[in-house]
């Protein structure tokens, strides 16, 4: 059964002083290849400024946001209502020459995939890492799956607040990290495989299950928050999400807002801003509709 929920989320920037903003790029709006259907959205943005939407090269979209005057604080507060439908995550086709790793991709499909496929030089750490699976030929899928859960289980999550994200090697070596940092560390070991791989940037709404009290690993309460994942491309399939934070394939509380080739074209604000001390503050929460 499907659940309608709304989700507000607001960023703000507080300044000791009245500073000029440079021109302002906001990636919170999900991604037109989001699976999970948006009912509803809003964004606003003070002070008063002009706002362009466009698209970037990887077909996110993109709010551009110039200011005139200066201003002591700058926020951003978005709305939405997401209709979360129960999805089966292995629910797609993957092409037969495929279906066994490793694989070979036809030359134009290649050629296409080629940014998804270069990976930064592989460190002791990661090198010993991609070592350390089990050898070819296996089940493309299965062998994915394994990837991801081995990184959950590598990686201890921690919220880390710094700006930011982690190399592998720094990952590995202090074996815990931000769903960022594990994200960017199965991106770069997709890579090594010469599997195509890219980082998202999303919302990830978890609901409470109705039946009490929840077991496991369930939500004690409906959360949301910022978060961070993998998508891998599979023939026939297109991009599937795998989130190493959880070890799990994505699903329909994963609500993409950017994917890019690096995770530094997926923050979700950027932009230049007069000297001053700053002040950050945010807050999320969701609501069934």
């Amino acid at each position: 059964m499907s659940a309608l929920v709304s989700l507000h989320h607001v960023t703000r920037y507080a300044y000791d002083r009245p500073v000029a903003l440079g021109p302002q790029l906001i990636r919170l709006r999900p991604a037109p290849h989001a699976g999970t259907r948006i009912a509803r959205y809003s964004m606003e943005v003070t002070p008063v400024h002009d706002e362009r939407w466009q698209s970037d090269p990887h077909g996110n979209w993109v709010a551009r946001c110039t200011f005139a005057g200066t201003t002591r604080e700058f926020s951003i507060t978005v709305d939405l209502t997401a209709e979360l439908a129960p999805v089966n995550p292995f629910d797609f086709f993957v092409e037969p020459y495929a279906t066994t790793y490793p694989f070979a991709l036809p030359s134009d499909l290649a050629h296409e995939l080629t940014g998804y496929c270069d990976a930064e030089p592989a460190g002791a750490r990661l090198k010993a890492f991609l070592q350390d699976l089990p050898p070819g030929p296996l089940d493309t899928v299965p062998f994915l799956v394994e990837l991801n859960a081995r990184v959950q289980r590598t990686v201890r999550y921690i919220t880390r607040m710094e700006e930011g994200t982690l190399t592998p090697e720094e990952t590995l070596a202090g074996g815990a990290g931000s769903c960022r940092d594990s994200a960017w560390l199965l991106v770069q070991a997709l890579r090594h495989l010469r599997i195509p791989a890219r980082f998202v940037s999303g919302y990830l709404i978890q609901l409470k299950p109705d039946a009490a009290p929840p077991a496991g690993d369930a939500p004690k309460q409906d959360t949301a928050d910022l978060h961070a994942w993998a998508e891998v491309f599979l023939p026939g399939a297109g991009w599937i999400g795998f989130d190493a934070t959880s070890g799990l394939l994505t699903a329909e509380g994963h609500i993409p807002l950017v994917t890019a080739l690096h995770y530094r074209a997926a923050a979700p604000i950027a932009g230049t801003v007069g000297p001053a001390e700053t002040t950050f503050s945010f807050e999320m929460s969701v609501a069934r509709a």
